[in-house]
């Protein structure tokens, strides 16, 4: 079972020594997870990926235990919940009655809208078959003789959310119609191969029986001479968006791949209100780059290099920027005094995971950009990209 072709993320949570090793190889029936008699064995996040039938392919989270003690353990426990931003579903693991940490956790699965089970474990023990959970989402369980782990995998299957589609090309794209993609060949694009959104593009068109035409830059005025007819819609690498939009006629459709996955993943509204805030950082302001996948950066790369010199050149001002990369959300610490956040269009995160980070953000008050909201800003084009169909 997966979300828009994502692995589910199952968050395995509780506290020290009440079994979660335990649990995830009881789960996969292999020795994967190490387990001790010692208490806090797990100290930080550990994320195994593989095959859980009959669920699918699904992330498993191994979080530290949530009664971790002293300085580390207090930040064993906030990497355990900064980790919950990923999860898809919580299992909480207990082998005893409930307590102030375990309500901690299932408030936290509440406030994140996270469906979760409260396993309770050691059930070929005494001390467990006599503990009282009045819980409708209870499941027993022993990882020792194996009692309750079937219909733990049942309930995990029952309550796996079904994400919200929303698909990438437009919704007026429809049978015959033309759409023109525009994939600069640079530096940056990975050599012999596409990269997701403008796979994903492809695929999109092709479902509707529409014709996707592929071009460099360069290509666009033959391709635009040799059509009968106009494309309904080209897209376009944000990167180049600035003369792609003086080669492309007013009257067809243009937009970014960006903008398209600000919609595709997250709140495109939400992504471009108020961007006329750029027009009031001053010198010093910090502004923090928001990658959702941690990759090798490039001499010219978008986010690290190209964004902060467009925006130092637009702005004249001695700006700061800050860089996080990774699904896993950072501390609140990181983003304090942040003026603005810009984000990746999240092409690896699932529309889930990107709505509970824009949530979040949006929590404290902070604006929040897309990429390519914010270079077809800077550009002077905006506009023209963010279309009336959308």
């Amino acid at each position: 079972m997966s979300i828009g072709g994502y692995r589910l993320n199952i968050i395995i949570t509780g506290k020290r020594n009440v079994g979660k090793s335990s649990l995830i190889n009881a789960l996969l029936k292999q020795d994967i997870a190490l387990v001790s008699d010692t208490p806090g064995t797990t100290t930080d996040p550990v994320y195994k990926s593989m095959e859980l039938q009959p669920i699918g392919p699904v992330t498993l989270i191994d979080t530290p235990g949530i009664d971790d003690e002293g300085e580390i353990g207090e930040k064993r426990v906030k990497r355990a919940e900064r980790a919950f931003m990923r999860g898809d579903i919580g299992l909480l693991v207990v082998d005893k009655d409930l307590d102030e940490y375990d309500y901690r956790i299932v408030d936290e699965f509440k406030k994140r809208n996270i469906p979760y089970l409260i396993v309770l474990n050691k059930m070929d023990l005494d001390s467990a078959k006599s503990v009282k959970i009045d819980e409708e989402n209870l499941v027993k369980v022993s990882t020792m003789s194996g009692e309750g782990i079937e219909e733990l995998k049942q309930r995990i299957t029952e309550i796996a959310p079904s994400e919200k589609e929303v698909p990438l090309i437009p919704e007026f794209i429809e049978e015959n119609d033309i759409v023109v993609l525009v994939i600069p060949v640079d530096t940056g694009a990975p050599k012999g191969r596409l990269i997701m959104p403008q796979v994903t593009a492809i695929r999109e068109v092709l479902d509707r029986k529409a014709f996707p035409i592929q071009t460099s830059v360069e290509g666009i005025p033959e391709v635009l001479s040799k059509l009968n007819e106009k494309p309904k819609l080209v897209i376009t690498d944000s990167q180049a968006i600035k003369e792609v939009a003086k080669i492309v006629p007013d009257d067809i459709n243009l937009t970014t791949f960006s903008i398209l996955e600000a919609r595709h993943k997250g709140d495109l509204n939400l992504l471009s209100k108020d961007i006329d805030i750029i027009e009031e950082l001053e010198d010093g302001d910090k502004i923090l780059i928001m990658e959702g996948c941690s990759h090798r950066p490039l001499s010219e790369d978008i986010g690290r290099v190209k964004i902060p010199n467009w925006l130092r050149k637009y702005t004249n001002k001695d700006l700061n920027f800050d860089y996080i990369a990774g699904k896993e959300f950072p501390d609140e610490k990181d983003i304090q005094d942040t003026k603005i956040i810009i984000h990746c269009g999240g092409c690896t995160l699932t529309r889930t995971m990107m709505m509970r980070r824009l949530e979040y953000i949006k929590e404290r008050g902070i604006p929040v950009f897309n990429y390519g909201v914010v270079i077809s800003y800077l550009h002077g084009v905006l506009d023209r990209v963010i279309l009336e169909e959308f």
